[in-house]
């Protein structure tokens, strides 16, 4: 019974999606905010045809790695080390920048400042995955800004693990700073190791596969070392975007990067919209129209800044 309303499930996402996308096609609107409309309208807070979001979570999930993945793979370890620059500097200046007048702002309104500072971790992030999709859908990844935003995006991505950390010091738990120390330092030894092995184990693996000239095996060592990477990465306290990011750099440094984009695509491409629908189906309608103005007031105010920390 729980397998045909999966099923069930697929099949509402996959048609909604398709007239969504195909009627804003029309108008020129990317695909991403065709499935954000389809899973708001199809979603607990719209019509009600899908209850259970965390039945579709997990087939989304594995669609953000996917794409990180294939974005990974255009990029090297050269690539990423000549970014340390925008990684370090650039990433640094716009998650302090944000986090600092986030919290001066939220602290003018709830005289809190553990909250404030909590408000100002939150608007710091980006979502890695919507600001991918669309630089990928725009041919933008390799150009100076593509790589610019690419590199900032990495850097919050790493911030995830000392800001997860710091938050429950927000609500009254002592600091322990050996604690912080120890996990932090998983995380750097984890990213070495993932680099390390891009230059001395995948493409030695990869080449013994090819040679058993079995397709079926090569696309299941790519999926492998994809999810695998990902979860190895999310153990020590990183993101799994993150972590697919990782696993496609480590691809990109063997010949036969192109054979793996080009046999992973098919399953990115099903899986991804899955996880923009997903994002939709959380959108409480009645809630945004009740705070209508607040909400606009923040999102505003959150651009405006996020524009300014990101020119400086």
């Amino acid at each position: 019974m729980q397998e045909l309303e999966f099923l069930k499930s697929l099949v509402i996402i996959f048609s909604a999606s398709a007239i969504v996308v195909f009627l804003l096609n029309w108008l020129k609107i990317p695909s991403l905010v065709g499935f954000l409309i389809a899973g708001t309208l199809i979603g607990p807070y719209g019509i009600g045809f899908i209850k259970d979001v965390h039945s579709v979570e997990i087939l989304a999930e594995i669609g953000v790695m996917l794409l990180l993945f294939t974005i990974g793979i255009e990029f090297s370890v050269a690539k990423l080390i000549k970014m340390k620059k925008t990684v370090l500097e650039g990433g640094g200046l716009q998650v302090s920048l944000t986090i600092l007048l986030s919290t001066i702002a939220a602290y003018t309104l709830t005289r809190d400042i553990n909250k404030s500072l909590f408000l100002g971790f939150l608007i710091s992030l980006s979502s890695t995955a919507i600001l991918f999709k669309l630089l990928a859908e725009r041919g933008e990844i390799d150009t100076p800004h593509g790589r610019s935003m690419i590199g900032i995006l990495i850097f919050q991505d790493i911030c995830v693990v000392p800001l997860m950390l710091f938050t429950p010091i927000l609500s009254g738990e002592k600091l322990n700073l050996i604690d912080i120390a120890i996990k932090m330092g998983k995380a750097v030894f984890i990213i070495v190791i993932v680099i390390l092995s891009a230059r001395w184990i995948v493409p030695v693996i990869l080449h013994n596969i090819v040679k058993t000239k079995s397709r079926e095996l090569f696309i299941t060592t790519i999926i492998l070392l994809c999810l695998g990477i990902a979860l190895l990465t999310s153990k020590f306290g990183l993101s799994l975007a993150l972590g697919a990011f990782l696993a496609g750099i480590v691809i990109s440094e063997s010949e036969y990067a192109h054979q793996a984009t080009s046999d992973i695509l098919p399953f990115k491409d099903s899986f991804i919209g899955m996880f923009f629908v997903s994002v939709g189906m959380l959108m409480d309608i009645s809630y945004v129209f009740d705070n209508f103005s607040v909400i606009t007031i923040a999102v505003i105010s959150i651009f405006c800044m996020k524009v300014l920390t990101g020119t400086l």
